[in-house]
């Protein structure tokens, strides 16, 4: 068995403990959109199975999946933010649209203090991350 490769950057999303299963899994799929477009290095080749059918490329390393509450995520995006980190952010208006334009009308109606988020992403160096992210846990 070959040994584990740490990695000196994580891809992590947090998600508001209050969100119900399929809004996790809408927010979280959302979020990891925004990092592979503005990091498309992050991405791995092709897939292909034993029969040579081709499949998408995904993530070279995992996602890793945080909870915390209104505030832990209104800490993280402010720290986030103060270190200039780029950032995906969903809110809870986005459950409201149907359609990318109207996602970005909602959130561009809102002051970055009172946005209603629901979720971010980030990616950056582990220790940064770990700093970001402080108060929230492994999401469950």
């Amino acid at each position: 068995m070959s040994e584990p490769i740490r990695l000196p950057t994580k891809i992590a999303v947090l998600l508001r403990d209050d969100l119900v299963g399929w809004q996790r899994l809408n927010v979280t799929a959302f979020l990891v959109s925004g990092i592979a477009h503005a990091e498309p290095e992050l991405l791995g080749d092709e897939y292909r199975d034993a029969d040579g059918t081709a499949y998408l490329p995904m993530f070279r390393q995992p996602v890793l999946v945080f909870a915390g509450d209104r505030a832990t995520l209104s800490d993280a995006h402010s720290r986030a933010l103060a270190r200039g980190l780029r950032l995906a952010v969903f809110t809870s208006e986005l459950f409201a649209t149907g359609n990318d334009r109207d996602n970005r009308a909602a959130v561009q109606a809102v002051g970055r203090d009172k946005l209603d988020l629901v979720g971010l992403a980030l990616h950056a160096g582990r220790n940064v991350v770990d700093k970001v992210l402080k108060g929230a846990t492994m999401h469950p």
